[in-house]
């Protein structure tokens, strides 16, 4: 069980975002694109493992002093560092190798000039993740908004995968939203580890130094409006109505909105924003507005001459 806990596999479902590209670009029912980002999603989750097994190689001394973190294989002791290191290295040649096996498997055109590149396009997204967090663990995380910053290049690498796997191209409007919303959930974050310094008198981050709570508030209130407005801009924006067909993808943003006002309140009155991942599996209301979300935008994209919406 805690070699298990060691890859942190509740956290593979940020890996979902591969998935977007399939979902709004009316792939999602395309089984042999499913699959091959299906394949993606693992490779991603190997590498995103390796990630956090460093992370909590390099952290488990100041992991030992969290209330919640201690409980960490590394930082427990439950698991030996030489042995997480080796499990370490598995899964970067696993992950990597898959990516080159994807690389085969969805590589169309094979004897054009562009071909090698189409080939290496999904194992190159994966290096650079790999890199991004790396230097995220290796230091980069104390640095107060390149932080935040950092996280969120995640999420848009994770839908870039996608994207380059299943040969859908991306909106514009749908890097902005996905960029803004891991940027809101790492305020988020970064709010709750303000609070436990507060409450317990000690630095859990070197990075919490540059922010504090009335700071983490107004980002919270800027962030949370611009995606409310993106998300709007981009279900009402002719491209998006000529590409999908349908002008009535607003109608999805009372969802979004729902979302939002839910996850704030998680934060404000209940304080508990430290895993957004832990929100998603635990609340059900956060649960229901997602499929609500997911199902009246099938409806509307997928589904048409729906008299309830004509």
């Amino acid at each position: 069980m805690a070699y298990l806990k060691l890859l942190r596999p509740k956290d593979w479902a940020k890996n979902l975002f591969l998935f977007i590209p399939l979902f709004f670009g009316r792939e999602i029912f395309n089984i042999s694109k499913l699959i091959n980002v299906s394949l993606g999603f693992i490779a991603f989750s190997f590498i995103a493992s390796s990630i956090y097994i460093i992370n909590d190689y390099k952290d488990r001394e100041d992991d030992a002093k969290h209330p919640v973190k201690c409980k960490r294989p590394l930082a427990s002791g439950a698991v030996s560092p030489s042995t997480a290191l080796v499990i370490c290295g598995i899964l970067l040649i696993a992950g990597f190798s898959l990516a080159i096996l994807i690389g085969n498997l969805t590589t169309p055109n094979a004897g054009s000039p562009l071909s090698g590149l189409r080939h290496y396009k999904f194992l190159t997204v994966l290096i650079i993740y790999f890199l991004i967090n790396l230097g995220y663990s290796m230091g980069l995380k104390s640095i107060a908004i390149l932080d935040l910053m950092l996280l969120a290049a995640g999420f848009v690498l994770r839908i870039k995968g996608g994207s380059v796997i299943s040969y859908v191209p991306l909106s514009e409007w749908i890097v902005i939203m996905v960029f803004l919303l891991a940027v809101f959930m790492a305020i988020g974050k970064r709010r709750d580890d303000v609070l436990l310094k507060l409450s317990s008198g000690m630095d859990m981050r070197k990075s919490i130094k540059g922010y504090n709570l009335d700071f983490l508030n107004i980002m919270l209130a800027l962030v949370c409006a611009v995606i409310i407005v993106s998300y709007l801009m981009y279900t009402m924006s002719p491209i998006t109505i000529a590409y999908t067909g349908s002008a009535r993808l607003y109608y999805t943003s009372v969802f979004v909105l729902c979302g939002i006002m839910r996850y704030l309140q998680i934060i404000y009155v209940s304080s508990d924003s430290g895993s957004p991942t832990k929100i998603l599996y635990k609340d059900r209301f956060i649960q229901i507005t997602l499929l609500l979300w997911i199902a009246s935008y099938i409806i509307l994209l997928y589904i048409k001459d729906v008299t309830i919406f004509n």
